[in-house]
Order: C-alpha cells, then structure tokens, then sequence
C-alpha cells in the first residue's frame, strides 16, 4: 500500500478490535430491518432510486420481483466491471435480499449456478424467495460469514460482492477468503465504499460507527 508520498512504504492495516459478536448483531438488526420493513427507510439509500444511481439496467431490474429490489442496499455495481459469462460459477458475499444474485443466476443461465451467503437470515430468506418467484433452480443460499466463506477452495470462477468489505472487520481476511474460493483464474467483482484517508484504530474499534 502507497504512503500517499509516492514512497510506496508498505502499511500494515490491523483488523477492527471491536467485538465481532456485537458487531454482527447490529449490523444484522439493521438489515433484518432492511429485509423486513424496507418502507422504513434507513440512513443510506435503498431500493430503485439507489440502483438507478449506481447505474443498473432498467431491463435487468424489470425481471426481478418489487420485494426484491426494495430491498436493495449496496453501494456499488459489481456488473459494470462485465457481464457474467453463460455457465460460470458464482459466489456472491453477503447477498442480503437477492438483488445481485438474481441478475447473476440470470447472466450465467441454468447451466450456471449462484451461491449466495449472507449472515442475516431474514436477507437470506427474501433471496431466496426472490429465485423462487422468478422460477431459477441454479440459486442455493447459504448461512455464513465473509471472513469464513462455506465454499470449498478453487470452487468458483467469479465472486461477486457489493458493500459488505467495508462492513467486515477483518478486511485482509475477507479478501483471503475470496481468493480461496476463486479457481485458477478467476475473478473478483466487488463494489464497495473505499476511503482515501486512515481510519483512526478507535473509529474502527466503535461499533456504533459501523452501523449507525
């Protein structure tokens, strides 16, 4: 990693030391509610008016059900880096409500397939509902963690994730897990938030930082 003097100096970049078990429980609670209540609004951006402004196409959100797209809260387009390719392997981490998944079982086609792991039950339960509105049998969701992937190694040929990195507190981990997952040759399509400066140890030790 760059100093941000040009000097290109290595940064060690130490994990989060807030309590992981704490840390889950409210950023599910949060997303249960997202998954749940999505008319209560939160304090990001969410459903339609948030994919329209990260760039998704009009044709791709009319095959998905409303619930579906209600649901949405990423923070980027994990598509605009290329479309899935008919018979890939997919993993998508922490897939809340479905809203990428779908449209990945949709590019790959029923000789593909899409694995879908979220640590929120309620998200996992709303894709899974979504692929079974829209008829798609190469979708399976998983229970689990970004940190602790349940994938085998070399298993998949593309993972795909949108705004969950950054809600990881070990990052370094995270990324060691989607390596693990990738076959030789693989891809990573990851939209997420990137900040430019430090993140003080203390910020990141608070959990309320994290999801309020």
């Amino acid at each position: 990693m760059d100093d941000g003097n040009g000097g290109g100096r290595a940064v060690a970049v130490a994990p989060a030391k807030v309590d992981r078990d704490g840390l889950r429980s409210a950023v599910a609670a949060l997303y249960t509610n997202v998954a749940v209540r999505p008319e209560d609004g939160a304090h990001f951006h969410t459903g339609r008016p948030l994919a329209a402004m990260l760039g998704y196409r009009e044709a791709d959100l009319s095959q998905l059900p409303g619930a579906t797209v209600d649901s949405f809260a990423g923070t980027g387009n994990p598509f605009v880096m290329g479309r899935l390719r008919p018979g890939e392997r997919v993993l998508d981490v922490g897939c809340g409500a479905g809203f990428d998944t779908l449209q990945a079982a949709l590019q790959v086609g029923p000789e593909g397939s899409v694995l879908a792991v979220d640590m929120t039950p309620a998200m996992l339960a709303k894709a899974e509902a979504g692929a079974r509105a829209m008829g798609l049998r190469n979708v399976e969701v998983r229970l689990g963690f970004a940190e602790s992937l349940p994938a085998a190694d070399a298993s998949v040929d593309v993972v795909i994730s949108n705004g969950v990195v950054n809600l990881t507190p070990d990052k370094e981990a995270t990324l060691k897990e989607m390596y693990r997952v990738l076959r030789p040759g693989g891809r990573l399509q990851v939209g997420d938030i990137v900040v430019h400066k430090e993140v003080p140890q203390d910020a990141k030790d608070d959990i309320a930082l994290w999801s309020g």
